[in-house]
Order: structure tokens, then sequence, then C-alpha cells
């Protein structure tokens, strides 16, 4: 009764949602307390159903779910909702995922690190891409595989048991006490974890973190399917779309925008892409460098989820280390590049260095000249030998037009893979998929992140494709356009308030072809201790926003975003993008992304309001 009751309010709750639960791929900050992601929206949620109000008002008002779609989004709850009541356990013990095997890969991660036994069992066939070998051999993961007839077939076991199943109906849980995870999985939609029996609630929040950085959540669309065909007892319908073409289309669109030679690869996610790309570095060394040590070489300052996927990474695979690499804030890029390589090859050591240019958030870019000659130069060991060279990878999300993969750009002679979110220009934040592609000199490392991304079920999906190969085409339009925009933006304000530091790129750069359309504002503090300026700063932040985002509504944002197709996006890096970061490397400043199409003339009218109130 109660099943029925939750499937007949979700069908109303799916045809009075708001547009953007499909549409968006970040979230308001204002409504959101990342402490309560999922909780918060899911009580309120809750609250509505018992009160049978499905209107679209209430639905509206709801609280943000999680700041970025690909952690979780309104349709990911609930579904996973809707799946747990009718089950009668706790939402927060089902997952829904994009990937096929990722959940799977969690579970293996954290008993990899409690040093414990997993046993996976499975009727028929596991999802085709779950490579066994490589994931005992690269990523150091034990477990026993048993192909069995039935669930009853599963008896007690000195560790953690799982059972994967592929259903058409994704809902479908026979639950027994002897399994602790459930895994469903539908070819087309992605799959569902279920975390049994309370001695199990300790995997919950490592689960969720393992979607937070190295996958994504089932998408929204993905999650409108599974939905419509619980509430309606129907077959599951994905919308079609023609993944040949569109994958053609935008493989093409990618080479002729980074010149590129080798062919790119395209994730779920930026940082699906970037665990890829990583996992399939050390695979590579592993091979290639047998028994030496691999540094990860990353800027504590940096975007969270890097800094964090990095050191995570670190945590579960023998000989893997991460180094800092400070860049910006008064550090220089290139002199910190020769310190660590240089100590890296006294150690004999293999180097893989993360890196944004533009730097985020201070939106600055080292001397490329002298760049390249740092990580062009010969190194020897402690012992004479010649070091490994390095690989450079390179995120390039603030600027993804500038070239620098082309046989004749300045990082020919050094090995390079660069890679971009495409949450933000390349699909003008329609989707979360990211791409990346590698220079001649590093092409033949593309073969073990391809291996990895499959391995991770991290492709983009159908839909995201789609997305990009409609988007993508228009994209250094966009970005010239908004970078007007932004420098008329960055002239006003310099002007209006002179005593507030603009981080952002010089009208030289930008003749070079660095053109953002990002800038961080430090506004002028004042007190007597440095805790004083510093608190009243913070304050001056948050007086800005909820100044910009009250005023201007439809377009201003406080948002974690950049590079969509209209409006104005603020955010304070500290709170949302560094959240993993370390609190002394965090940027408690104010960060701005314009696009192309917004009210300028209006954002300057609000911006002097602020001023004149100071």
């Amino acid at each position: 009764m109660q099943e029925e009751k939750m499937k007949g309010f979700v069908k109303r709750v799916l045809e009075n949602m708001p547009s953007a639960w499909l549409s968006l791929t970040t979230h308001r900050l204002d409504i959101y307390d990342e402490k309560q992601a999922k909780t918060q929206f899911l009580d309120h949620f809750d609250s509505l159903y018992k009160g049978d109000n499905a209107d679209a008002s209430a639905l509206y008002e709801l609280p943000t779910a999680y700041d970025y779609i690909r952690l979780g989004h309104p349709l990911s709850c609930v579904l996973e909702w809707l799946i747990a009541g009718s089950l009668n356990i706790n939402s927060q013990n089902v997952i829904s995922f994009d990937s096929q095997t990722i959940p799977v890969m969690a579970i293996l991660r954290k008993n990899k690190l409690e040093n414990k036994n997993t046993q996976i069992n499975y009727i028929g066939q596991i999802p085709a891409m779950f490579d066994a070998q490589t994931l005992k051999t690269v990523y150091g993961y034990q477990f026993e595989l048993n192909n069995i007839s039935s669930v009853s077939d599963i008896s007690s076991f000195n560790g953690s048991t799982v059972f994967i199943s592929q259903q058409d109906e994704i809902n479908s849980f026979d639950l027994d006490s002897n399994v602790d995870f459930f895994f469903n999985y539908n070819a087309n939609l992605g799959g569902v974890l279920l975390v049994n029996g309370a001695q199990n609630d300790s995997y919950i929040s490592e689960i969720q973190h393992v979607r937070r950085r190295e996958t994504i959540a089932m998408t929204p669309s993905n999650c409108l399917s599974a939905l419509r065909s619980i509430v309606d007892g129907s077959k599951v319908e994905v919308e079609n779309s023609d993944i040949v073409a569109n994958k053609a289309s935008l493989i093409q669109s990618i080479k002729t925008i980074t010149e590129a030679k080798t062919k790119a690869v395209v994730a779920s996610s930026g940082l699906s892409m970037q665990y890829a790309i990583v996992m399939g570095l050390i695979h590579d060394a592993q091979e290639n460098h047998p028994g030496k040590a691999i540094k990860i070489i990353v800027p504590p300052n940096c975007y969270g989820g890097t800094n964090d996927q990095a050191r995570r990474v670190a945590a579960c695979i023998e000989n893997v280390d991460v180094m800092d690499l400070p860049v910006d804030g008064g550090n220089d890029m290139v002199k910190s590049i020769g310190v660590v390589l240089d100590k890296i090859a006294k150690e004999n050591a293999v180097p893989y260095i993360i890196a944004e240019i533009p730097t985020n958030p201070r939106v600055e870019v080292p001397n490329l000249q002298k760049l390249k000659e740092v990580l062009s130069a010969n190194r020897t060991t402690s012992t004479g030998e010649t070091a490994v060279d390095p690989v450079f990878i390179l995120d390039q999300t603030f600027c993804p037009n500038v070239l620098f993969l082309g046989d004749n750009e300045l990082l020919s002679t050094v090995r390079t893979i660069s890679y971009v979110s495409g949450s933000k220009f390349p699909s003008g934040g329609l989707c979360t998929a990211g791409y990346c592609a590698a220079n001649s000199k590093a092409a033949g490392l593309m073969e073990k992140i391809e291996l990895h991304l499959t391995l991770c079920d991290n492709e983009a999906t159908a839909k995201q494709y789609e997305f990009l190969a409609k988007q993508i085409p228009s994209m250094n339009q966009r970005i010239h356009d908004a970078y007007i925009n932004t420098r008329d933006f960055v002239t006003f304000i310099t002007e209006t308030l002179p005593g507030a530091k603009i981080n952002f790129v010089s009208e030289e750069l930008a003749s070079q072809g660095f053109t953002p359309s990002v800038f961080s504002l430090d506004l002028p503090t004042k007190g007597n201790t440095h805790e004083e300026r510093e608190m009243y700063k913070r304050d001056l932040n948050l007086k800005l926003i909820n100044l910009m985002i009250t005023e201007i509504p439809h377009e201003s944002k406080y948002c974690v975003s950049y590079g969509q197709l209209s409006g104005c996006y603020w955010t304070i890096p500290a709170t949302s993008t560094q959240g993993t970061t370390k609190e002394g490397d965090k940027d408690y400043i104010a960060r701005v992304a314009l696009s192309a199409n917004m009210d300028l003339d209006l954002h300057k009218a609000v911006f002097l309001k602020f001023v004149e109130g100071l």
C-alpha cells in the first residue's frame, strides 16, 4: 500500500517538477548546506509527500540537494528515496551511479584500506568492462569472483559479500541477510547500489565520496527514465540519440579546436576524465618503470576535486605519493616545477604534474617559454642515470581555446595531456561530460587512459555526446564574446572600486589567446588585526553576492559555474570548489564568471549600488 502511494506521489512530482531538475549542472549555493547534502532535500521532500503536496511551486522551493549535479541531484535523490521506501530502508542506503563498475570498486577500495576480504557474486554475467585482472594488478584490489545460480547459493563469508545483478527493473532487489551489498545495473541507465544492514553503514559515506570524486551519479535524464518505468510499471525508455554520429562529430571538433593529432576520449565528467588519466599513467609507469616510485604533483590550492582525488589514489596504491606544487598567490609555477622535478629526478621516480592554466582561482598564467624549458630540461638521478621525463597534465578548463597540443606549439617537446571539464564552455552548462587529448609526444599514453576510462565505465553517455556535439562548434566564439564582457566588467570595477584587488589576465596575455571569462575579486577590507580584516572581507563577499542575486535573480546566480550560455555566476572558492582543500590553502575571495549573454549594464549598476553602500 505504501509503495503504491509513493509511486502515485512521484508520478505527480514528475509531471510538475521544475525544468531545472533536468537541465542544470550546478545548483544554488544560497539554499545549500553541504553538511546536509541529499538529506536536507529529502527531509523537505518527505514532508511534501506526507502532506500530499506535489505542486510545482512547492517543488521549486526545495533546498539544493548537491552543489554539483555529478554528485547527485533532485531526480537521483527521488529515485533513491522511492526505492528505499519500497524496501522500508533508509534512503541513504541507496546510491545511484552512472557507472556499472565503480560502485563495486568503491567497496573494494574501502576493503583494501581496511585489509578486509571481498566476495563478488553474480548470475549470468558481470558488466563487460569489469576487468578483474587490471583491478587486481593496477588498483591493488583483492576479491573472489563467483558465478552463481541464485542468491540462495551465497553463504556466510568472512568479509564483504557483493551481489551483482543485471536488471531491466533497476528497483528489483531480493534482499538476503548473507549479502552486504546489492548492485543492480541496467546497460542503458547505470546502476543502483544498496547497502544492506546496519553493520555496513560505515561504507555509505565512503561510497558517496567515490561517487563525488571518481565518477558521477546516474544522470538526470536516465533517472527520469528509471522513475517513469517504476511508477508506470513499464519498460525503461531511453531517449534516442545517435551516439555514433554525435561521437564522430565531437571527436572531429575537438581535434580541430586543439590541433591534437591524437584521438580525444570523452568522459562522464571532468573528474571522471582525470581519474582515467591518472590511473592510465600509473598503469603505464608500472609496466615501463617497474619498481620506481610514482609522484603526482598537484597545486595545494587547486580545485578541491583534483587535489582530493590525487591523494585518494596515492592512499590506495603502493609507491604512489602526492607532492605539493605552489603555483600562485606569490608563488611562481615555473620555479616550483623546477624544484620539484629536480628532487624527483634525484630519487629516480616517475613525475606526473597536474596543473591549471590559467590557475584557479587567481587566474594566473606562467611564462610559457620558461615553462617549456623547465619541463624539457635533461635531469639525472643521484647515480648519474637519465631521469624519467615528466608528463604534464594540463587542466585547460578556463581556456580550452588555447593551443597547447599541436606539433608546432610551445609544449610539443614535452609529453602533454590536456583535459577540460565539459560542464563549462564545451557544453555551456548543459552536461557534465569532459574530454582529453594528448600531443604527439604523449600519444602512446592515450591507450592506457582509454582502457581505464572503459574499465570504470566512465565514458560519456549518449545524451552527453549529443549535448557536446551540438555545443562545442560554437565554443570559441562564446569564449571570445564572454571575455569581452568580462574585460569590460573588470575595467568598470577597477575604476569604481580602486581599492579592490582583481586577479585577471593582462591585455598582453589576452593577445596570446588567454581570454578567460572569470576573475577573482579581493575586496578592500579593514580592521585592527588580520583576523578582523579577514572576517570583514568574508562578510563583504557575501554581502556583494547576496545583493547581486537578489537584484538580478534572472541572471546572477550564487553557484559553482563557468562558461554557461547565459547569466553571471558568483562563488567563494574556499566554500565551494576548494571544499576539501587544506584550510590554510583556501582562498576566501569572490570568483566571478560572466557569459556572452547577459545584461552587463544592469550588473554594473548593481555593483555601483554596492560600492555606494560601503
